[in-house]
């Protein structure tokens, strides 16, 4: 929702969310925490997260922050379980999605990790740019290793290994997922992938092969960083993965009739 040009009624969203909350996914990405004058379609997440109904379903709720004082902000909103906060590889993106240096984001990682210390809340690492960039800045899988470590050393839990523009091929996905989270095994890690629709298999078979249990995707794919570059790349299409764990006979928990009823609010949402 964050870059859909069309303001979004705040009682639709809420249907939306609520109708997703019993499909049966383990975590709902379901606001932004965010300037509203960066980001104003997220200018209702507090209000969209108070009426999400959680006593449906088991499912958790991650909304995105991108600093300090947005995590104080969705801290005040007792339905938040997760606070997501992308951090790039690239320098770059961190400065056009944050208004920060790398080293100045870390900084406000070790900052939210003691806010969140003693409270129920955990922090979900958006590792972006993990697979590349297309600023022309050269990509090295040994940093996204050392930012791991150093992550690992703060007290991360769960970190999202990120293709934010749809630059990761087959072969840097298994590169990383083979060698990154068995150094680190206290953390989660998962696959944020954003790609055309057709690359979705090729995509989730070699971070699945590899190990990776935990993937973030949107019905049709809709959606993408409004700060990454001009052209929106999409998410990683919720259907498509649907359709990775029945093709590859995967056991999972997803209620498609509920899912179904899920994707005929998403058409009337996004016009697809």
């Amino acid at each position: 929702m964050q870059g859909w040009p069309k303001p979004i009624p705040t009682d639709l969203k809420i249907k939306y969310i609520n109708a997703l909350m019993d499909v049966g996914f383990d975590v709902l990405d379901c606001a932004s925490f965010v300037s509203p004058r960066a980001v104003p379609q997220m200018a209702d997440s507090g209000d969209v997260v108070d009426a999400i109904d959680k006593s449906r379903s088991d499912t958790k709720l991650s909304v995105i922050i991108a600093n300090y004082r947005g995590a104080e902000k969705a801290l005040a909103h007792d339905n938040v379980d997760f606070l997501g906060f992308p951090f790039s590889i690239s320098e770059t993106f961190q400065h056009r999605n944050t208004n920060k240096s790398r080293e100045e984001a870390f900084e406000e990682i070790v900052a939210m990790l003691s806010l969140i210390k003693d409270k129920k809340q955990e922090l979900i690492l958006y590792c972006s740019m993990a697979f590349g960039n297309p600023y022309g800045e050269a990509w090295d899988p040994k940093e996204v290793d050392e930012w791991a470590q150093r992550f690992a050393e703060a007290g991360v839990k769960t970190i999202m290994l990120s293709d934010t523009t749809g630059v990761a091929n087959p072969e840097k996905i298994e590169l990383l997922f083979s060698e990154i989270p068995n150094k680190y095994p206290q953390i989660n890690f998962g696959a944020h992938f954003h790609n055309r629709y057709d690359q979705s298999y090729p995509k989730l078979k070699a971070a699945y092969d590899n190990g990776c249990r935990r993937f973030d995707t949107a019905i049709k794919g809709i959606g993408g960083c409004p700060m990454a570059k001009d052209e929106l790349v999409g998410n990683m299409p919720t259907e498509q993965l649907i359709n990775f764990l029945q093709h590859e006979k995967i056991p999972n928990k997803l209620n498609l009739l509920n899912f179904e009823s899920a994707w005929n609010i998403a058409k009337d949402i996004f016009k697809f």
